[in-house]
């Protein structure tokens, strides 16, 4: 690949596929930052949900790659890919709708399919170092009620302090928060911090 060929993962996490906040300014992100670049687009969408982490992956990911059967390769299959593909990005977006005050179940069952000791993180005697470094994470968010970084809002908070567990401190927060106040001052919002994001 081209050195100056961007790769760009983006993660949608909205249950909607139609007439999604989120899916929508990602929409208009990706097109911002994907124009006139020569640009590698990875994409996962968890509209269709992702399985739970069990027993059996957890054996799996706790038993030494060398000695894992060929049923437990088989079971980290999926977070294997998955994490390969944010390796692989230089820039992850991810669209973030708040459900209830905290994140998609979908998108917490993609953390837990990322988030692999000795793989993404390792502990060491300075306490936990995260391994995906050297990436830029934008949360594209959407809520009804809930005002991005206050006391209520778990999402973001929770987000930030995955990525960083795994090594991506580099997070932007754009957000359509409290949709249900007033829709179009906080899309205008929203579209702004796009167009600052785009420009830094």
């Amino acid at each position: 690949m081209n050195k100056t060929t961007q790769t760009v993962l983006r993660v949608d996490a909205s249950v909607r596929t139609q007439d999604s906040v989120t899916r929508d300014l990602t929409n208009r992100f990706i097109d911002g930052l994907t124009q006139g670049k020569e640009t590698a687009l990875l994409r996962h969408d968890l509209a269709g949900g992702l399985p739970l982490i069990d027993e059996e992956w957890v054996g799996a990911n706790f038993t030494p790659e060398e000695d894992r059967t060929d049923a437990q390769k088989q079971t980290l299959e999926q977070s294997d890919a998955l994490i390969a593909d944010v390796k692989a990005s230089d820039i992850i977006a991810i669209g973030l709708p708040v459900y209830n005050f905290g994140i998609p179940a979908a998108l917490k069952a993609w953390l837990d399919l990322i988030a692999r000791a000795r793989v993404t993180f390792r502990y060491t005697e300075n306490g936990p170092e995260g391994l995906l470094t050297g990436k830029k994470a934008y949360l594209i968010v959407a809520s009804g009620g809930t005002p991005v970084g206050s006391e209520i809002d778990f999402a973001t908070s929770y987000m930030k302090h995955m990525l960083s567990f795994v090594g991506i401190t580099d997070v932007t927060i754009i957000a359509a928060d409290q949709m249900a106040m007033d829709a179009d001052a906080s899309l205008a919002r929203a579209k702004s911090q796009i167009s600052e994001a785009l420009a830094a």
